[in-house]
C-alpha cells in the first residue's frame, strides 16, 4: 500500500527582515518518496546535517548544487527557528545557575555568525557557494552595518541582567579592533569584559588552537567560563570548552 505525504507549500515572509533582507521565500519542507524514489532536495539537507554534526569538515565552499538550498534555508524560517533552540537553551541552562556575584563569571560570545550576522554578504555572494572574496569581504565590512543575530542578542542582555560579563572572542585580526567594537556597539552590544582578536603571533595556527589558548589565559586570570556559544565547532571544542557550550547553525562556510 502506497502511503502518500501531501506537503503544503507555504510561502512566509522572510524572517531574515530583521537582518536587513526583504525576500519572500518558501519554507523549506523536504518532499518525501516512497520505493526509493529520488527526492530533490533531500542530498542538500543532508549535507547541512553533515556538517552541523561535524561530520562533514573540512570543506571550502557549499556545494554548487546546494547554494540555492543553504539560500533558502539562511534567509528563510528555518534558520531563525534553529537560532532560537540553541539560545533559548542557554537561557534556561543560566537561569538555573547560582552565582557567586563575584564578578569572575564570564560567557564567551563568537562575533561572526553568532553576535554579528554577516548574512547580508553572503546574501549577495552565492550563500558560501563562491570561494570567499577576501577583498569584497572586507570591504563590506569596513561599512560596520553587519546587524546583530536577534536570538543572540536577547541571550547577551540577559546574561548582563544576570550579572554576567561578556567576552567576545574573534578569529577577526587584531587590525579590526576598532572597526569590530563600532559594529558591535552599533548593532546592540554596548558593554563586554573584553573583546579578544587573533594576534599574529598566532599566524599558522588553526582556529580551534588560538581559541582554545585564549579560554585557558582567561581562566589563569581567574574567570569562570560559564557558557560559550559560537557557529564553528572550533569556537567549542578544545580545552578549556567552558561549563556549557551551545552551537548555532552555520552551513555557509567553515573555520577549523
Amino acid at each position: 500500500m502506497l502511503l502518500l505525504f501531501f506537503l503544503a507549500t507555504i510561502v512566509v515572509a522572510s524572517q531574515g527582515s530583521d537582518l536587513g533582507l526583504s525576500h519572500q521565500i518558501h519554507l523549506l519542507t523536504p518532499k518525501s518518496g516512497s520505493g526509493g524514489d529520488y527526492v530533490p532536495g533531500l542530498s542538500c539537507l543532508s549535507w547541512r546535517l553533515g556538517v552541523e554534526t561535524r561530520n562533514i569538515i573540512g570543506w571550502t565552499t557549499v556545494p554548487k548544487e546546494c547554494g540555492g538550498y543553504v539560500g533558502h534555508y539562511m534567509i528563510g524560517h528555518q534558520y531563525r527557528e534553529d537560532s532560537k533552540v540553541a539560545t533559548n537553551q542557554a537561557i534556561v541552562y543560566v537561569k538555573s545557575l547560582k552565582l557567586t556575584g563575584d564578578g569572575k563569571d564570564v560567557w564567551v560570545f563568537d562575533i561572526d555568525e553568532t553576535s554579528l550576522s554577516l548574512l547580508p554578504y553572503y546574501a549577495a555572494h552565492g550563500f558560501g557557494a563562491e570561494p570567499l572574496n577576501s577583498t569584497l569581504m572586507r570591504q563590506w565590512g569596513n561599512k560596520v552595518k553587519a546587524p546583530a543575530l536577534p536570538e543572540s542578542l536577547k541571550l547577551y542582555k540577559k546574561l548582563l541582567s544576570l550579572g554576567i560579563k561578556v567576552v567576545f572572542l574573534t578569529g577577526r585580526p587584531e587590525d579590526l579592533r576598532n572597526l569590530t567594537a563600532t559594529n558591535l556597539k552599533h548593532a546592540g552590544y554596548h558593554t563586554w569584559e573584553k573583546l579578544i582578536l587573533k594576534a599574529s603571533s598566532y599566524t599558522g595556527k588553526t582556529a580551534l588552537e588560538y581559541k582554545s589558548t585564549e579560554r585557558k589565559k582567561l581562566e589563569k586570570n581567574g574567570y569562570r567560563i560559564i557558557g560559550n556559544i559560537g557557529d564553528q565547532w572550533s569556537d567549542l571544542l578544545g580545552t578549556p570548552t567552558g561549563n556549557r557550550t551551545f552551537k548555532l547553525p552555520n552551513p555557509m562556510y567553515y573555520a577549523g
